[in-house]
């Protein structure tokens, strides 16, 4: 790559809780009490049924949400006291994907890839780079196909591609095999975790699907917005433990 971080993020939170409201009177706790530290360059799962939490707590690290109470760090900067433009350079350094692709239907895979960095000037070419990243995720001589032309999972390289434009130090990945086979599916995970470690990004990657966690050096678990399980895999964690717990729903 022309440019990259030379380390990812390291994030603690402190106390993390928010709150949704259902109906008139009703609020459902959606992260409730979340304190967590995850080292730079760390590879970690979320997991829980639908609806546990998993997405609330990406968009609160990356920002998209702020939380009700509670402090959440990124290289020790305390992100939550962020605004105005200090914020907006935060979430510059956060790659995101998504389980629905957000491409753009009217533009080519290598304008989808350039879209986050259109308005802001940089260092490096921004078509040069996109082809770069492209390249890096598969996808060489694709760079003029519209997203309608590509099946789910070029749909997703494509996503990934645009998530690395700004050489992220996190990567929030939610549920980015969602709608892909599980050929698609594994290809995707072994795409991720190799640009982790050519990128030295720090990725937290949510998932309802067991087999995933299996695939990370962390499986944290959550249940009502709250944390269950917060297992090490480094140390030869038995794979079908970690499925067996990832896949406890209840």
């Amino acid at each position: 790559m022309t440019e990259h971080h030379s380390g990812g993020a390291a994030l603690q939170l402190r106390g993390v809780s928010k709150h949704y409201g259902i109906g008139k009177d009703q609020r459902v706790a959606a992260a409730s009490n979340i304190s967590l530290g995850i080292a730079a360059g760390s590879f970690v799962a979320v997991s829980g049924a639908s609806g546990s939490g998993k997405s609330t707590l990406l968009h609160l690290i990356g920002a998209i949400e702020r939380p009700d109470v509670g402090a959440i760090l990124s290289n020790g900067t305390e992100i939550t006291r962020l605004g105005g433009a200090q914020l907006a350079a935060y979430r510059r350094s956060v790659g995101f994907v998504f389980q629905r692709y957000n491409l753009l239907p009217a533009l080519t895979a290598l304008d989808n890839v350039i879209a986050p960095v259109l308005p802001y000037r940089t260092r490096w070419n921004k078509r040069d780079r996109a082809r770069e990243l492209l390249a890096a995720v598969g996808l060489a001589g694709r760079e003029h196909s519209l997203p309608s032309r590509m099946s789910g999972g070029e749909q997703q390289r494509v996503a990934i591609a645009r998530a690395l434009v700004n050489s992220p130090s996190l990567l929030l990945a939610d549920e980015p095999t969602g709608n892909l086979d599980s050929a698609n599916a594994a290809e995707i995970l072994a795409l991720l975790a190799r640009l982790r470690e050519q990128h030295g990004m720090t990725v937290l990657l949510a998932s309802h699907d067991p087999h995933i966690a299996a695939r990370s050096e962390r499986l944290i678990r959550l249940r009502d917005g709250a944390i269950t399980d917060d297992i090490d895999l480094a140390d030869g964690y038995p794979i079908e433990e970690v499925i067996r717990r990832a896949a406890q729903l209840g």
